[in-house]
């Protein structure tokens, strides 16, 4: 399985221990109030924020909170400023690690980063250390029960996406990161319900890890995941299934 695909498994499962543990809500408050602060609080108006509100209703956070969180960004309230920051590093067994951030408080931020990096068998790098490594695409995932391969890919290719790829269990559909929202959205409106969507990092080539290092890889994302700081994290490493289902 290629490794961005391994990925969304990876993050599919940890998502669901997230949203359990309500952890999900505060990596959503912040993508809604820099949305709503970069664009605008009318979600007709403003794609990303209307991405934003899609992905907090379907983990049932309240309208309430949705809505002080658009105010908060649009300055109706007072609340906390945020900026995006991307740090790049490097993992166990030289693998490439990109972690996009949302922070109040940037010394504190990459501080921490760093130390989680130094803590689990890697090293925080420079700008453009490992960046270069990776392609920004829109990449939405979709069971494959949903659709057979060929209605899937009409649909995708209608509503405008590069490419998509079989990986057995689930399609994968690339676009270029300006289409993404309007490819969702087409595909949406199809009746097909993705089970992610996100503007992502995706790696030209990859790594594979295995034993000690594997483990140490899977350590390290849990850590940087866990950071209240960390939005999303990409990487360019991949790891037979075995050794994925040691990590379920």
């Amino acid at each position: 399985m290629s490794g961005h695909s391994k990925w969304h498994t990876i993050k599919h499962k940890k998502g669901a221990l997230d949203a359990k543990r309500g952890k999900i809500f505060t990596k959503l408050i912040k993508e809604i109030t820099i949305a709503a602060r970069s664009g605008g609080g009318d979600v007709t108006g403003n794609a990303r924020l209307r991405k934003a509100v899609s992905d907090a209703k379907g983990s049932n956070m309240p309208n309430d909170t949705i809505d002080k969180a658009i105010k908060r960004g649009t300055g109706e309230l007072e609340g906390v400023s945020y900026d995006e920051i991307t740090y790049e590093g490097y993992g166990p067994g030289g693998v490439a690690v990109m972690v996009n951030t949302t922070t109040d408080n940037r010394n504190r931020t990459v501080a921490e980063i760093r130390h989680i990096f130094s803590k689990n068998g890697g090293n925080l790098g420079e700008a453009n250390s490992v960046s270069w490594m990776f392609n920004k695409k829109g990449q939405i995932i979709v069971d494959a029960t949903v659709k057979s391969e060929d209605e899937m890919m009409e649909i995708a290719l209608e509503a405008g996406a590069e490419d998509m790829q079989n990986h057995g269990e689930s399609y994968e559909i690339l676009t270029s990161p300006e289409d993404f929202l309007s490819v969702l959205e087409a595909i949406k409106a199809k009746g097909v319900e993705p089970e992610s969507a996100e503007v992502a990092l995706i790696a030209q080539n990859t790594i594979k890890l295995e034993g000690s290092a594997a483990n140490q890889m899977m350590k390290l994302y849990d850590v940087l995941d866990d950071h209240d700081d960390v939005q999303s994290i990409f990487s360019n490493f991949e790891m037979d299934d075995a050794a994925m289902g040691q990590q379920a």
